[in-house]
């Protein structure tokens, strides 16, 4: 029988099968000695228990045979369903009974993350595509990240994503990792391998949304194989995103002067790139992390795997052109004409085959991603969403290029190297 719920710290965790390879990865960190913040998984048996509750396993079998306009007022009935109706007494009971004792132990707002069974895999990372909701204070908001994170797997973003990997969302099923926030002094990622053969970390001040969601430029600490430092580029970190509850570090502006000093110490970093390899050897290929830290130490949040490809030799054709460097995600060569974005409003503009060049790195992007040669942003870096999803499509980028959207001309041919992290155009 499949426990609803279970510690983080149990032998059942480490099952992806049944707890999401985002919740059974995290527990495997663990009980190799890395460390995690304390927590529990809820199952995706629960997702279940509470379709079938509630009569929803019947309407989505209804979508086979739906025509599109159909099929949108049942993923739509689905959607609401997952958010209104009961959740059923033998998911509810227990959840509320290890929320209650994960209060007590950390006495810290909670965090509610997806684990779909989908999620975090080797060519479908889904980076971005879920729900994560930080800073829980009470029941409610809790109980309501709970249904949200159900209903995500039939949110329009993940139904396209999906729909490009032809995974049927009826096939698969939602786990929930809870575990409580990190008051982060820092926080960021880490790329166990490059295409050069080194190792990638990156930081910014407080949680490490403001570099999922490519909002900033975080601080990028190269390595080389043997974990030597080679390289420390400080970003531009103009905020923090902290949470206000529990006297917990609130978000906040970044000052001049704390914008240009580093967030880790090389004791750190070489500390920190030591965990990088440590979860790359537990599941057994090149591996992508997230991580915080607060004023006791590290906590690895997350790993998953690190898409690589065959690096592509660059045109030296390019080789005079004018040209500006960012953050490279680490894969690919292209170029096309460039269509300069200053809004998500203005996304229709993007034609086949187009340089995307716009300001934030954000998981919206996804959307154009599929049509685009390659895409340069002013902000985020090589651990965003964006990047990760970029690599596992193959699509050269480049992040935080300054000032890029002033600088490249819209209609331009531009050439973008998403292994050195180079961007450059054609004079008009």
């Amino acid at each position: 029988m499949v426990l609803l719920v279970v510690p983080l710290s149990s032998l059942e965790a480490a099952n992806a099968e049944v707890y999401g390879p985002k919740a059974a990865n995290q527990a495997a960190l663990g009980h190799a000695g890395l460390p995690i913040p304390d927590g529990f998984c809820l199952s995706s048996e629960a997702y279940r228990v509470q379709l079938e509750t509630n009569n929803l396993k019947k309407v989505i079998e209804k979508l086979p045979n739906a025509d599109n306009r159909e099929a949108r007022l049942i993923v739509n009935e689905i959607r609401m369903g997952l958010f209104d109706k009961p959740i059923a007494s033998e998911i509810l009971e227990p959840l509320l009974e290890a929320r209650a004792d994960l209060l007590g132990r950390t006495n810290a707002p909670l965090v509610v993350r997806s684990s779909a069974l989908v999620e975090d895999r080797e060519g479908s990372s889904f980076a971005g595509q879920f729900e994560s909701f930080l800073g829980l204070a009470d029941e409610k908001e809790f109980m309501t990240a709970v249904r949200a994170c159900w209903a995500a797997l039939w949110s329009v973003r993940a139904l396209r994503y999906m729909g490009t990997h032809a995974i049927d969302p009826s096939d698969t099923a939602m786990a929930l990792l809870i575990q409580p926030l990190i008051d982060a002094v820092s926080s960021g990622g880490g790329l166990s391998q490059t295409a050069e053969g080194g190792m990638i970390l990156s930081a910014t001040w407080g949680l490490g949304e403001a570099i999922a969601q490519g909002e900033i430029v975080p601080d990028r600490y190269g390595l080389d194989v043997n974990g030597t430092i080679t390289s420390v580029d400080t970003g531009r970190k103009t905020h923090k995103i902290g949470c206000h509850l529990h006297d917990a570090t609130p978000s906040a502006l970044v000052s001049k002067e704390m914008a240009k000093l580093r967030c880790l110490s090389d004791e750190q970093v070489i500390e920190l790139s030591g965990y990088l390899k440590q979860a790359e050897t537990m599941i057994g290929m090149p591996a992508e992390i997230e991580w915080a830290r607060d004023e006791i130490g590290f906590k690895i949040l997350q790993v998953r795997p690190l898409q690589m490809e065959d690096t592509t030799i660059s045109d030296e054709n390019w080789a005079n052109h004018p040209g500006l460097r960012g953050h490279p995600a680490g894969i690919g060569w292209g170029s096309g004409r460039a269509c300069v974005i200053n809004c998500e409003c203005e996304l229709s503009r993007v034609a086949p085959g187009d340089v995307l060049v716009t300001q934030v790195a954000g998981p919206s992007l996804s959307q154009v991603l599929p049509m685009v040669s390659a895409v340069v942003t002013e902000l985020g870096g090589s651990t965003s969403h964006l990047a990760s999803l970029a690599r596992e499509r193959g699509i050269p980028m480049v992040l935080g290029v300054l000032d890029a959207t002033q600088n490249i001309p819209d209609g331009t041919q531009v050439a973008v190297d998403g292994v050195a992290g180079v961007v450059k155009w054609m004079e008009q």
